[in-house]
Parts: C-alpha cells; structure tokens; sequence
C-alpha cells in the first residue's frame, strides 16, 4: 500500500478532527433532553442556511456526480440536479413541516395515520439512514483510497471513529454548530480541484478541442439521461423529500418559520452551484485521463492526488479535511436522526416512564449500532452511483402515503399500508427477469425504450420504473382508502389544525403535535372549501419566495449551458 500523505497534510487533519471533538464535547454540556439531542429548535438563518446545505452535500453526491460525468458528460450533473426542480417547493414545506412540532417525521406519520404507520416509517426511516451513510462512507473510502492510497475500508473505519465521538456526545446542536466550519470547507472541497484539472486539459476550449463526441456535450443526453430520465428523478425527489427523515431537522430546528424557509431552501440553493463544479471536474477527467483505466468513482481521489500533493506541502491534507467535512456533516445528522426514531417511536412506546437521563443513553447507543450497520453496508455494496440509486427508491416507498394524507382527508391508514406495499412489490418486480422479459415483449417496447440492456442484462428503463411504483402505490393508496373506514375525524382534525397554526419562537411544546396552549389557528382557507381535499390558498411570502426560487433555478441552468458553450 503506497501511502502519499505528507506531515503537513497528517497536521491539517489532525487540526480539523481535533477541533471537532472539541465542539462535540463543549455541546454536550447543554444537552440534557431528548429534545436538544434530537430537535433543538433555536436557531437563526446563517446556522440554517450551513445546516441545510452541509447534511444536503456529501462526499457520495460529489463522487456520483463526477462519476456519472465521466461515464456519460455534463447530463451526468442531473444525478444531484434532480432536486433542482424540487427547490422552489422547499420555501412551501419548511413551515408546514415546522408546524407539526414533531420531534421525528414518525410522529408525523401517527399524527395522521396511527401507530402502526409510524412504526412502519421508523424501520423504512432507520433502513433509509443505513443506506444514506452508508454510501456516503463508500464515497469518502473511494476518494481517500484515490488520493492517498489508503484502502477505502480502513479509511471508512477510521473517520467513523471521530465523527461518532462528536455526535454522541453533543447531539445535533453539535452537527448544527459544526456546519458552519464544515460547510465553508465543502465549498472548498466542490471547487478545490476544479482550476488545476481545467487548466491541465486547456481549459473550456482544451476541452472543446479533446472532447470530440456531442453526445457528451448534452446537457440532455439522448441516451441514460434525457428529458424524461431528469423528469422521473425530479419527481422521484419531489414525492420523496419528505421522507427522508433529516429533513424534518433541517425544516424545524430554526427558531421560527421563516429561518426554516430561509435555511431549507438558500442551503439547497449554494448545493445546486456546487454541483456544477463536480460536475465540470468529472467531465475534464474524460480529457485527463485518456487512454488511461480509471474506476469512475474514484476520479476524484486521483485528481486531487495528481494536482494537490504537488501543489503545496498540506494542501491535500486540507482537501481531506474538506471531505470529512462533506462527509460528517451529514453523519451527523443522519445519526442522531435515526436514534430519535428508535428512542422515541419505538423505544419510549415499550419502556415508558423513564427518565430523560435514560432515554438519552439509550438514544446515543442507538446511534453508534447506526452507523455499525452503515459499516457493513459501505463495505458490501458495488459503487456509490448504486448506493444513490436505491436512496431514491426508498424515498418512494412512503412519499406518496404522505402527500395523500396531506392534502386528501379521505386517505386510510389501510390505504396507506396499501401504498406502501404496492409501491414495494412493484419495486420488486420490476427487478425480476421474468417482469422484465414480459415488458419487453409489449408492443412497442423498444420505441418507447421500456427495457435496455445493461452489462448485468437487460433491466427496465430507471423512469419508466418509477412511474410504475408511484402508479402502483397511488393508485393502491386512493383505491383501498375509498373501501375502507375513515381515520377518526378528532384525529383528522388535529393533524390540519397543526398545519393551520404558525409556530412561535420559543413555544412550548409539551409533546410532539399537540398545539400549545395559547396557540392560535388560523380559519380553513382551502381552495376547495367543504370537501376532502385539502390544498391550501397561497400567500403572499409563499407565492414571492416560491418564484424566487424559479427564477433562481432558470437562472441556474443558463449559467452553467453559458460555462459549456464557452
């Protein structure tokens, strides 16, 4: 194993790992309660805007990103571009998210549907939070191994050592506070390489000159990634955003509303410029590294090993201590979110009565078993383009029962059940060879390019599966809700006066969405008064920050078909 790390390089991480203990412990002082271990709920933007944007942008997504530009060109951006169309929406979530005063996105979920639904959520949740860090940790292991020539699992095992003792011990205020450090250094880390790798290959006109083939040109591919494929991907992160269950802290723990607004979708927003930088890196590596074999997911390590070890003496040290950042930023989170599932959706419903003190070290011991099973997961799966993949399917499973339940009063718990399992068998299904043979063999399959051909096989085009899982479990959901009994409207009516009734800065929330004493909800201004669904009139900060953030996505796509066409 032929290790590049210098001393200066061994110093700026020890530095960095050391200033996060540090933080970790000093926290952990104020941590007392479940609820600052798990949802502190104070504070402001600029802690929001790092917080949102550091457990949004990780090592996997820069490795994805370049990985599948490599392979594919620019429309490889669309593999974290997806959610681009979702950022306007973040503006309307983040308060209705807020307004639940849930402490996990489970008691959301038993809010509207009942136990057995959150009970559900917890174990998809947790299983979500498995798969998330662990193809984080896969990212992380293949760009050290690039760039330093340390084996990935080693690596992987040492960096989950620190980060774990930081967490544990101050919780999320921790993650919260450490972002603003670590999100700085992972803009860093998303333009770090850039400079050096463009002006080895010439430049944007190098590129045009040694890239010869438009197809990679594309920012729609006519092949993988076209229209349709960014269409499904954003709809897929659209239905399945809120699912994933650190999104609730990134919507709730501002001290009001607007800080969540503010925070959830300005944080996405800086993401969304970063990603052209992993984008553009991925692509100049097609020129670099002609005639030569590379595994894509470890384009990255080895440009930032060619460029910064030669650089300046520490400076690929520094790079590494950027993506720890990328990567514990969102570690963080994922731990502490998927031990409040546990602790209090599962946990605190079989061992009531017990103390804060107990229900806080059983939440830190269901942390680390997290990150033990993230482990095991990084070390088994193939690459991290698989690994998002599946985060994104995941994401679907439980989507669409809550966005039924959101805005149609007539959706069942056994409709959401129904969902769920519809949306699961067809996932299943459409992975079967003999599913997949059947598919192939409908008229016009091939015009319509339902089944392509992979070096595995032949497998179901990725959008038309998704529109196969969403069908399955809306219609299922809809369908099964009609035929079965309604919630109990007592229920029903909590659940929506929760969304009716802004939060105030420092209210007291004595258990998770009940409304506090003194509260007040605002009248049912629905636009269609007197029936079951439930989609409420805009105002007026809605309608202008959701238009903002159109125009910022517009603006978006012309700067980067500007950097392109150069």
């Amino acid at each position: 194993m032929n290790v590049s790390l210098s001393a200066p390089d061994i110093i700026a991480l020890a530095v960095y790992l050391g200033t996060l203990v540090v933080i970790g412990f000093i926290v952990s002082r104020k941590v007392k309660s479940m609820e600052e271990f798990v949802m502190p709920r104070r504070f402001g933007k600029v802690l929001m805007i790092f917080f949102a944007f550091g457990t949004g942008t990780h090592a996997d997504e820069a490795v994805g990103v370049s990985s599948k530009s490599f392979t594919n060109g620019v429309s490889g951006i669309w593999y974290q571009w997806l959610y681009l169309f979702c950022t306007p929406f973040y503006w309307l979530i983040a308060p209705v998210m807020k307004r639940f005063r849930a402490l996990t996105t489970a008691d959301i979920y038993e809010a509207r549907y009942g136990r057995s639904m959150a009970y559900l959520y917890t174990l998809i949740g947790i299983l979500t939070l498995v798969v998330d860090m662990g193809t984080i940790l896969k990212a992380f292991g293949s760009v050290v191994q690039g760039s330093t020539g340390i084996r990935a699992n080693l690596a992987i095992s040492l960096v989950v050592f620190v980060f774990v003792i930081y967490s544990v011990a101050g919780g999320l205020a921790a993650g919260i506070i450490t972002d603003f450090i670590q999100g700085v250094l992972t803009i860093i880390f998303s333009f770090i390489l850039l400079p050096f790798v463009l002006k080895a290959v010439g430049g944007m006109a190098g590129l045009h000159d040694k890239i010869a083939d438009p197809a990679l040109w594309s920012m729609v591919a006519p092949g993988d990634i076209g229209v349709f494929y960014i269409a499904m991907l954003s709809l897929t992160g659209l239905i399945g955003i809120v699912t994933q269950p650190h999104i609730l802290a990134n919507c709730s723990s501002g001290r009001t509303e607007m800080d969540g607004r503010v925070g959830f979708m300005c944080g996405n927003m800086v993401k969304r410029i970063c990603t052209m930088a992993w984008c553009l890196v991925g692509f100049a590596a097609i020129a670099y590294f002609a005639g030569r074999e590379v595994v894509p997911d470890q384009v990255w390590g080895h440009i930032a090993k060619d460029f910064l070890s030669k650089a300046a003496p520490g400076l690929l040290g520094v790079f590494l201590a950027t993506l720890l950042a990328s990567l514990q930023s969102m570690a963080n989170a994922v731990m502490i979110c998927s031990s409040g599932l546990f602790t209090e959706n599962i946990y605190k419903k079989v061992a009531k009565g017990k103390s804060q003190k107990h229900y806080l070290l059983v939440a830190r011991i269901a942390s680390v078993v997290t990150v033990g099973f993230a482990l095991v997961f990084a070390y088994k799966i193939s690459g991290v383009v698989k690994g998002l993949e599946f985060f994104w399917k995941t994401g679907l499973l439980l989507g669409i029962a809550f966005w039924l339940g959101l805005f149609w009063k007539r959706a069942t718990t056994a409709g959401a059940w129904a969902s769920f399992l519809g949306a699961a068998l067809t996932w299943w299904l459409t992975t079967q060879q003999f599913f997949v043979k059947l598919v192939n063999g409908i008229p016009h399959a091939e015009s319509l390019r339902l089944v392509i051909e992979r070096e595995a096989g032949l497998e179901i085009y990725y959008p038309w599966a998704i529109i196969l899982y969403i069908a399955a479990g809306l219609i299922l959901g809809v369908v099964v809700s009609l035929l079965t009994k309604p919630v109990d409207a007592k229920k029903l009516e909590n659940y929506y006066a929760l969304t009716r009734t802004p939060t105030k800065d420092g209210e007291q929330i004595v258990a998770p969405c009940v409304i506090p004493a003194g509260s007040e909800t605002l009248p049912d201004n629905t636009l269609f008064p007197g029936s079951n669904f439930v989609i409420p009139r805009p105002t007026r900060a809605g309608i202008i920050g959701f238009l903002a953030g159109w125009g910022y996505v517009f603006l978006l796509i012309g700067v980067f078909y500007a950097i392109i066409t150069m």
